[in-house]
């Protein structure tokens, strides 16, 4: 027997002409599983959100690692050193000025070798032998002085042409460095041949002005001998009055 609830739904759809279809749970027309639009929506964001965080890392660690690479470059030692050609080359001309004749490079032997040959006072107790003896000595040690000064000169001119592919060597150097460090000592080398050369001059202007000042002193030497040997000449005047 059909209840008065259904029978009077029955006539109403009779009436408008509508289907009646049986109500099926959400559950039921998606297999046992309910979709969430709003849930998704949030999944979704979520998982974006975790990979953007994994990227940031992943860039982070290459980037510390970049910077760890770059620090490796800056460390790393320059392959080069200049230093032994240098030094030889400083040595060669320390070694020409040791070899000084006659008034060497050293205070008390120049001292000494000043109060023998070129006395402060020219003693005019010498014989004419001795001062034709101490005139020759002391034109020896002019001529030594300047030809000890020539064989610096040339030394310095060999040294600067060798310098030139140093130089070029330096600057290939510098140029290609991979780090500060190698910078540095490229540059630190540069600078130790600009000071070489420097040192050079001062040596070569030592020995230039070592020659100049002996020559000075023998000719100053040589006037007072000179005097000397006119005023024995010439004698005194007495000599030329008649008896």
């Amino acid at each position: 027997m059909k209840s008065p609830i259904f029978a009077a739904a029955l006539t109403a759809t009779a009436l408008t002409g509508a289907v009646i279809m049986p109500v099926t749970p959400a559950h039921a027309q998606f297999g046992g599983v309910v979709f969430d639009p709003s849930n998704y929506a949030q999944n979704v964001l979520t998982a974006a959100r975790t990979l953007q965080q994994i990227n940031n890392q992943i860039q982070s660690l290459q980037n510390e690692a970049s910077m760890l690479t770059n620090m490796a470059k800056h460390l790393q030692r320059l392959d080069f050193s200049s230093l032994t050609q240098l030094t030889r080359s400083m040595q060669r001309i320390d070694t020409l000025m040791n070899q000084a004749e006659g008034i060497a490079f050293d205070l008390t032997s120049t001292e000494a070798a000043l109060r023998e040959q070129f006395p402060d006072v020219f003693d005019t107790a010498m014989t004419s032998d001795q001062m034709l003896a101490a005139a020759q000595a002391q034109w020896q040690a002019a001529k030594q002085g300047y030809r000890q000064t020539m064989r610096v000169q040339a030394q310095v001119v060999e040294n600067v042409q060798a310098d030139s592919g140093l130089l070029a060597e330096l600057v290939s150097q510098s140029q290609s460095a991979s780090g500060s460090l190698q910078v540095s000592q490229a540059t630190n080398q540069l600078i130790a041949l600009s000071t070489k050369q420097q040192l050079q001059i001062q040596q070569m202007m030592a020995a230039q002005y070592r020659a100049d000042a002996i020559e000075r002193a023998r000719q100053q030497q040589a006037m007072d001998a000179a005097r000397e040997q006119t005023k024995r000449f010439i004698g005194t005047a007495t000599a030329y009055t008649r008896p």
